[in-house]
């Protein structure tokens, strides 16, 4: 039984597992954490792509049947190359502006988009909300804080908003009816971002639509599974067996089921 594999630079992604879990319980997966050269969103691009492909060599020696780039930043910088050269399915993960701008359809109001400096900067993005024709509605925002945040498990609510709040102060926020979280690491702060947008502002992430892409694909080749959930954790190529280490992913994962309900 070949498992599928997952890959961040850190903790973000285990925002993108917690959804694969949710829609393929009976699935086991390897969770591969690139922690020695987070973060990503501010190191030069072939300084990050050659991480990322030294990263996915040694996920892929494991053998996993599929493997989802659950980081922005590698998917904008990496997926191509990494199609080429491995035959299992690779799927990346990019902001979700396609259903954000569906949204503006709606509600006229316009969409800020949430990521790294290095996703925000890249071809792959510009071209995704150029090919959409609505440069107009679409504003960005790098916030590395967050990441940062994340990665010292600091999710201190006040210490936290007192960021965001620097950070947004240049944006009238009741301008915007949807906010895309850009960055896997993003959607730990669902809770603070909402205190500081109008009610009726919607936080989405392409996590769903990648897990689900993830789902159809393995019915498309016959290759679902039935394992237990079962996750083998990796830091930068080292399988972590501390236990101290395991629980604080689990908290993780304990802690997006509290902000999915």
């Amino acid at each position: 039984m070949m498992r599928i594999g997952f890959f961040d630079s850190g903790i973000g992604g285990i925002t993108v597992l917690h959804q694969a879990l949710r829609l393929l319980p009976n699935e086991d997966y390897i969770f591969y954490a690139d922690t020695v050269h987070l973060p990503y969103g501010e190191k030069p691009k072939e300084e990050v792509k050659d991480y990322i492909i030294n990263a996915v060599d040694f996920i892929a020696a494991q053998g996993v049947k599929a493997l989802v780039i659950a980081c922005n930043t590698a998917t904008s910088i990496a997926i191509d190359e990494l199609r080429e050269k491995y035959d299992f399915p690779i799927l990346g993960i990019e902001p979700a502006v396609k259903p954000a701008v569906q949204k503006w359809e709606v509600n006229r109001k316009k969409v800020l988009v949430l990521a790294t400096n290095l996703t925000l900067k890249e071809e792959k993005f510009n071209n995704l909300v150029k090919r959409l024709n609505h440069q107009d509605i679409v504003d960005c925002l790098a916030l590395p804080g967050l990441v940062e945040f994340a990665e010292k498990y600091e999710f201190n609510e006040e210490q936290v908003i007192g960021y965001l709040k620097e950070e947004l102060s240049r944006f009238d926020l009741c301008q915007y009816g949807t906010v895309v979280l850009g960055c896997t690491h993003f959607p730990y702060f669902t809770n603070e971002l909402k205190k500081l947008f109008p009610d009726d502002t919607d936080f989405i992430s392409g996590s769903v639509g990648t897990a689900k892409n993830l789902k159809r694909i393995l019915e498309a080749s016959h290759q679902l599974d039935h394992g237990t959930g079962d996750i083998i954790f990796y830091n930068s190529g080292y399988r972590v067996e501390d236990d101290y280490t395991i629980d604080q992913y689990q908290k993780l994962l304990g802690m997006l089921d509290e902000l999915s309900t």
